[in-house]
């Protein structure tokens, strides 16, 4: 973490202006998961003590455009009217977030009506001194995620007017060149929040000098979504662990029947490759020995554990097996480092989440046992507060996305833009 972070920074009678990731889950305009809100709640309050003119808050809220057009496209399917307004009223302003906000922090947190534009300038020049401004949602905006880097800085040069600092607190979308994330840190000295700083640290440490032995497991469905990952590990871990319905593209290269289990057909001789790439370089790469197979792809299906070897034709894998679940748990508990990105199974449904509610119980146990335990995010975030674990383990990333492109090994654009340490 070679980044300046508020730590390094004079904030009394400054204009602050936060970039924080609010992007929570809402049900009928209700929040249900502030995980990500709580989680900036330390940077908020130090900002605060520090007596700073006021504070503006800015964060995206879903992507408004690409889900409008989904729920539009499904509506004209079901035949059923589509209200695009009142769609993005309720699944993408930013009130009910200020509203939270303002419970947690026990303080008024006015809402400005845009991020930019007249209606932003009007309710930033409306501040009083200690005042806290939510931005309506950052992605209202087109040039918030525009490609052309000149359309971005339009958007991020008008940020910065708003501010004298720029705080960056929103590791989850630090991989993202957008506008309130990279480009406005060019216009203003730009240091990381506590969050950023704590994600950093420990994705950092454990990329770079992990306490060993150093375990990995890797979930998910797809070898596609993980192979940067994998390459990028290959040479830090000492044994790499291989469950979700990635493993059966691994099985296939092997020339195992997999029946109607998940298939990546172009990444089979990649799979293979990988296999030998562990073997060449003896690292312990570990693959499910049994698996939770079923008839259907239904909560309710039949299903039965079978050997990997013995998947039938017609049936389908939706779990690591008991045996599988045994080797994994003790490996997981033998390490000094440990990262998880990915479930082990479908584990939103809950007949098939029991593999994956292993690995979180085990990684429980590690921490427990002293060692450094790390959730990357995305699923496997929300199968350990499924489990009611996430205090139970060193740390829990805020950001699916940011922390596997961390994982593998690319610079983060939202980081590199910050001030560096002197």
């Amino acid at each position: 973490m070679n980044k300046k972070t508020v730590r390094d920074i004079d904030l009394r009678g400054k204009r602050v202006l936060m970039r924080v990731d609010f992007n929570v889950p809402l049900k009928s305009g209700a929040i249900q998961d502030d995980i990500r809100m709580r989680a900036a709640l330390p940077t908020i309050n130090y900002v605060l003590e520090q007596k700073p003119k006021y504070l503006i808050l800015m964060s995206h809220l879903g992507d408004p455009k690409k889900d409008a057009k989904k729920a539009k496209e499904k509506a004209e399917k079901d035949g059923k009217p589509f209200d695009e307004a009142k769609y993005i009223e309720g699944k993408h302003r930013m009130k009910p977030v200020a509203e939270h906000l303002a419970e947690l922090l026990k303080r008024p947190v006015k809402l400005s009506p845009a991020a930019i534009g007249s209606d932003a300038q009007a309710a930033v020049k409306a501040l009083a001194d200690g005042e806290i401004l939510m931005m309506e949602n950052t992605r209202f905006h087109k040039e918030e995620t525009a490609k052309e880097a000149p359309d971005r800085e339009r958007m991020a040069k008008e940020l910065a007017t708003f501010g004298d600092v720029y705080v960056n607190d929103a590791f989850g979308t630090a991989h993202r060149p957008h506008a309130s994330t990279e480009t406005v840190a060019q216009f203003l000295p730009a240091v990381a929040g506590f969050l950023m700083e704590k994600e950093l640290n420990y994705l950092g440490k454990a990329i770079e000098n992990p306490a060993k032995p150093f375990v990995a497991v890797l979930g998910g469905a797809k070898i596609s979504g993980k192979i940067d990952v994998i390459q990028n590990l290959m040479g830090k871990v000492d044994v790499l662990l291989i469950g979700g319905g990635m493993m059966f593209t691994f099985y296939k290269a092997q020339g195992m029947e997999i029946g109607k289990s998940l298939l990546e057909e172009d990444k089979i001789d990649l799979a293979r490759t990988l296999l030998e790439t562990a073997k060449a370089k003896n690292i312990k790469l570990l693959l499910p020995v049994d698996a939770l197979v079923a008839d259907k792809f239904d909560n309710a299906a039949a299903t039965k554990i079978v050997p990997v070897n013995a998947i039938p034709a017609d049936w389908a894998g939706v779990d690591i097996g008991p045996e599988t679940i045994k080797v994994f748990s003790e490996a997981v508990k033998q390490a000094k480092t440990v990262v998880w990105n990915g479930p082990m199974g479908v584990f939103e449904m809950p007949n098939f989440a029991k593999g994956t509610n292993a690995i979180a119980q085990s990684m429980a146990d590690a921490t427990k046992a002293g060692a450094v335990t790390i959730v990357g995010g995305g699923d496997s975030a929300s199968a350990i507060a499924k489990a009611g674990l996430e205090s139970q383990v060193s740390h829990v990333s805020t950001g699916g996305g940011a922390s596997l492109e961390f994982l593998e090994g690319k610079v983060l654009p939202g980081v590199a833009a910050l001030n560096g340490k002197t």
